[in-house]
């Protein structure tokens, strides 16, 4: 018995040996695992070393990427149109700007320039000007000071060409573009004292009048005032110089209308008047009815010198009438129930 005993005792002592050494064994593991757990922690959260940006702004392309390798910057680069033909190859702009504080690695936007969308001056003689106009505009977009831009006031003349055509420039078309440049233009005013003969209006619809104001490009004035029994609604009924007489070209013709017998409940008629800045010659002008249903309705598209525009309307309440000039908005308003009809009296 005793024997056994001892032989127990040893066993039990040698199982408890190795147990401690086990469990010492797994916590020595675990001590390592959060060691290197915590190591690599810090390594990613130090992350790269972090560098000052440089400015090179103003710099070559080249000579700037040099700079930024240095740094352990790496470029983004876009182009863009300049306003001189000098700084073709050079940094515009930088982001972020210089002397900021980011890590190696990071990406730098540099904006460098093309030079000049065009490198000589144009022949704009025998185009129109309000065409030129645009165009310039569309060239000069997104420039801090446009590139080719036109000396106001203009230069006018009479002239056998079409109204608005450019007769002389300066500087003269071939001329090298180095940097932003003004252009003169000498404009034709069409002939002088240039005559018409005057349409027939009287007896025509309010809508017919307004389509052949619009395909002969006649100068007009409107009015209404209230029908005579025997007179058509909705229609000219008068106009002053009568039909077939030759006017200048500038001499507006009164027109006298009558509005329709009847309107639904939501619907007015009236006359839209605007005072448009006079122009040395007819521009494009053009009238529309944004209606409630989103529908766009063309009143009257005409050619038009300036001066008090009128024109009669019809259109459900709540209507936008829009009012553009070579096709950019001058004007509008909403037609309301508050909407004053502007009626003469019956002559």
């Amino acid at each position: 018995m005793e024997f056994l005993r001892r032989n127990f005792e040893s066993l039990e002592g040698y199982v408890t040996n190795h147990l401690k050494m086990f469990i010492t064994m797994v916590i020595g593991i675990l001590i390592l695992v959060g060691v290197i757990t915590v190591v690599i922690f810090f390594i990613f959260v130090s992350g790269a070393e972090q560098t000052m940006v440089p400015d090179i702004r103003g710099k070559e392309l080249t000579e700037a990427l040099l700079e930024l390798q240095v740094k352990e910057l790496y470029p983004r680069i876009q182009l863009r149109y300049s306003q001189t033909s000098q700084d073709r190859g050079l940094i515009l702009e930088q982001e972020p700007r210089p002397g900021t504080i980011v890590k190696a690695g990071r990406r730098i936007r540099l904006v460098v320039s093309q030079g000049v969308m065009i490198s000589q001056v144009e022949n704009y003689i025998g185009r129109n000007i309000d065409e030129v106009r645009m165009d310039m505009q569309t060239i000069s977009s997104g420039m801090v000071q446009p590139l080719l831009s036109i000396r106001e006031p203009l230069m006018y003349e009479y002239s056998a060409e079409v109204q608005g055509s450019i007769l002389r420039q300066s500087p003269e078309s071939g001329t090298d573009i180095s940097g932003p440049v003004q252009m003169t233009f000498v404009v034709s005013m069409g002939m002088e004292n240039s005559m018409v003969t005057v349409p027939q209006f009287t007896g025509l619809s309010i809508s017919d009048a307004l389509a052949l104001i619009a395909s002969t490009g006649a100068n007009f004035s409107f009015s209404l005032r209230v029908a005579a029994d025997s007179e058509r609604p909705e229609t000219v009924v008068s106009q002053t110089p009568s039909a077939n007489s030759v006017i200048r070209a500038e001499t507006a013709v009164q027109l006298m209308a009558v509005p329709p017998d009847s309107l639904s409940a939501d619907e007015v008629f009236n006359l839209f008047q605007y005072n448009v800045p006079v122009n040395p010659y007819p521009l494009a002008l053009r009238l529309e009815a944004l209606l409630p249903s989103g529908e766009r309705r063309l009143i009257i598209n005409v050619e038009y010198a300036g001066g008090e525009f009128t024109v009669p309307y019809r259109v459900p309440l709540g209507s936008t009438l829009i009012l553009s000039m070579l096709n950019r908005e001058i004007h509008r308003e909403v037609v309301t129930h508050r909407t004053e009809i502007l009626y003469l009296e019956q002559l």
